[in-house]
């Protein structure tokens, strides 16, 4: 993938999940904390899963390949109301870039299964990080516009706002 300034990255798998179109996925992967899915690690960057196996839950970096152009102004999933795209996890933004958190259940060879999918089957996955506690969790009380609409998480899907 290149974008306009000329910087490449390259996909290092691809996610195999049942939603095969944007509209009607969790959109967030603790919304659907039992949903299971796989990433496929392409061959050549199999080596790289060594150790893998140690941790519970891993990080994700995907790209929305489906979201809409980039939009700096959208109505988020869980609200009504038009906000900064950086004040929001929605997918159409600059990058297009995605995170997920997943609980890790097994590698067999190049294919990880997991928990927790907030990602359309065929999503390149860029990245992959261990959740490590100790350095990716911060208590806060301050979660902006959220704290008015997180209780609304469990359950909730995206839709077709996000062309």
């Amino acid at each position: 993938m290149t974008d306009r300034a000329g910087f490449q990255i390259q996909p290092i798998g691809v996610i195999r999940s049942e939603f095969k179109s944007k509209v009607g996925v969790p959109i967030q992967t603790a919304g659907a904390p039992d949903l299971v899915a796989e990433l496929e690690v392409f061959a050549e960057f199999s080596a790289g899963l060594r150790d893998l196996g140690q941790f519970e839950y891993l990080i994700l970096l995907t790209r929305m390949h489906l979201a809409a152009e980039e939009s700096l102004e959208v109505v988020p999933f869980l609200d009504a109301v038009s906000r900064g795209v950086f004040s929001t996890r929605a997918p159409s933004r600059p990058n297009r870039i995605g995170l997920s958190i997943v609980r890790l259940l097994s590698i067999e060879g190049a294919r990880l299964r997991f928990k927790g999918v907030d990602m359309v089957d065929g999503t390149p996955v860029l990245d992959i990080k261990p959740y490590v506690p100790a350095f990716d969790v911060r208590k806060t009380d301050r979660i902006g516009w959220f704290a008015q609409s997180i209780d609304q998480l469990p359950g909730k899907l995206s839709d077709d706002r996000m062309r």
